[in-house]
């Protein structure tokens, strides 16, 4: 795909429609299969190899951390530096090729360790950990991508866009160790051992990941340096070389609305963390009736493919939801939407507590595809209209902060809380992490600032270009 260049006296950036759109989101299919597989399977996996429920939350540990280190780091790095690629395609390429391969290892670490006489749960982790710095390679340019090629008021339908093939590739990635087991893959996993219709979806993830990425790669022209700053009122980006160090400089200077969206990123994302990591065992304790320390039977595995079925939901009902966000948006507002929108995710999350008939817990996926979907795009749209366009990438790896903090906190109080507070009933926690969304709401409504949800362009701007 070329993008619609225009001369450098240009100030405003074209629009660009909605095949171009798709084309340069397209990677994020494949990133969130990545995604959802590991959502969807990465507590089972862990508990197949030996963790105990009240340490899964430290093992999860390891995406925050990741995510907190290479984000601003990546994204600073595609601000400040050119190659034939463009500036954040290369991005791309190497995190696709390292979670591919992530997504390989880390349901055969069991075997791996009968190779290296190693510890399989270690090296589990140790892979979880391969796997979380490459996606978090291959996502921040993407959220960068958006602000780097769409104009301001384009941003919630290119976050709509994105969130609509997450939802697609999560779906798709939750749903296929379900979809093996009724070809007749078995699910059951010898002790030590992990399923196998779990490991050959993870081969079938590291395979469309790669596809989708390099879709991508081959579709889209990103701008050059040189139409960046004209794009930048006509201001040349400083000539100063780039230092790490600046990245600290950049967070002492965020925006007031960055902030604010940051204490609504951090009850959001404390509340997923709680999700991902404790439905499985919140399921099979709640729902199947199981004894917490029962990790290796059928129904055990059992309460792990509905959780990945569970997630395909919400994932699933975010993609109609996406669809709406523009729209509503317009009409209410983009702040009341992302309110109305963790509102819904927090009931359905407490929901889960109420509903004991597993084949009606798709109900409290309803309200959570609603939250995910607004999660995804909402704060990013509202973000991109605060930073500058120089400062896209790093910004956008800084807001992540808010995103992993939270999880890190979630991830060394969480197992203590189960055990100790709630007795190894995780279906607990889970009522907390609804009620956190429910305050993410609050915080919304409170704190952040109404921005103007269609701004006017000036006269002459360049008609839409089609593909």
């Amino acid at each position: 795909m070329e993008p619609p260049h225009s001369s450098l006296s240009q100030r405003i950036k074209p629009n660009l429609s909605m095949p171009q759109i798709i084309n340069m989101s397209m990677g994020f299919l494949g990133i969130q299969m990545a995604f959802g597989l590991q959502n969807g399977n990465a507590s089972r996996i862990l508990a197949n190899l030996g963790a105990d429920v009240h340490e899964l939350s430290w093992f999860w540990l390891v995406a925050p951390i990741t995510g907190l280190i290479v984000q601003p780091i990546i994204g600073h790095m595609g601000d400040n530096t050119w190659s034939p690629l463009g500036r954040r395609k290369p991005y791309f390429l190497i995190g696709a090729i390292l979670c591919a391969l992530g997504l390989v290892l880390l349901p055969n670490a069991a075997t791996v360790t009968h190779l290296f006489a190693a510890n399989a749960l270690l090296l589990a982790v140790l892979f979880l950990a391969m796997m979380d710095a490459s996606v978090n390679i291959a996502m921040e340019p993407f959220r960068a991508l958006v602000g780097d090629m769409l104009p301001k008021h384009q941003g919630t339908l290119g976050f709509s866009v994105q969130t609509i093939l997450i939802g697609i590739g999560a779906v798709v990635g939750s749903y296929i160790p379900g979809i093996l087991t009724s070809l007749g893959v078995s699910n059951e996993a010898p002790e030590g051992f992990v399923a196998d219709n779990v490991i050959y979806s993870f081969y079938v993830g590291a395979s469309i990941l790669l596809l989708t990425i390099l879709y991508t790669i081959f579709t889209t022209k990103e701008y050059s340096p040189e139409e960046f700053a004209a794009f930048e009122d006509g201001k040349e980006a400083p000539q100063e070389p780039s230092k790490f160090t600046d990245i600290f400089k950049d967070f002492a200077g965020i925006p007031a609305q960055m902030k604010n969206l940051g204490a609504v990123q951090f009850f959001s994302w404390f509340a997923l963390f709680t999700m991902w990591v404790f439905t499985t065992s919140a399921l099979a304790t709640h729902h199947f009736g199981l004894s917490p320390e029962d990790t290796h039977s059928k129904a055990f595995n059992n309460a792990g493919d509905l959780t990945g079925k569970l997630f395909g939901m919400y994932n699933l009902w975010a993609i109609p939801f996406a669809f709406l966000l523009t729209p509503i948006a317009k009409k209410i507002g983009k702040k009341q939407t992302h309110a109305l929108a963790l509102l819904c995710g927090g009931f359905g999350l407490i929901s889960m507590y109420f509903i004991k008939d597993i084949n009606l817990l798709w109900i409290s996926m309803i309200g959570l595809g609603f939250a995910w979907a607004s999660i995804l795009a909402m704060p990013y749209a509202m973000l991109i209209e605060v930073i500058p366009q120089r400062k896209m990438g790093v910004y956008m790896g800084i807001f992540n902060f808010f995103i992993v903090i939270p999880q890190i906190i979630n991830g060394l109080l969480g197992g203590p809380i189960v055990s100790n507070i709630f007795g190894n009933q995780a279906i607990d926690y889970i009522v907390v992490g609804g009620v956190c969304m429910l305050i993410g709401a609050v915080v919304t409504m409170i704190f952040v600032k109404s921005e103007d949800e269609t701004p006017k362009e000036i006269e002459g701007e360049i008609k839409q270009v089609h593909f």
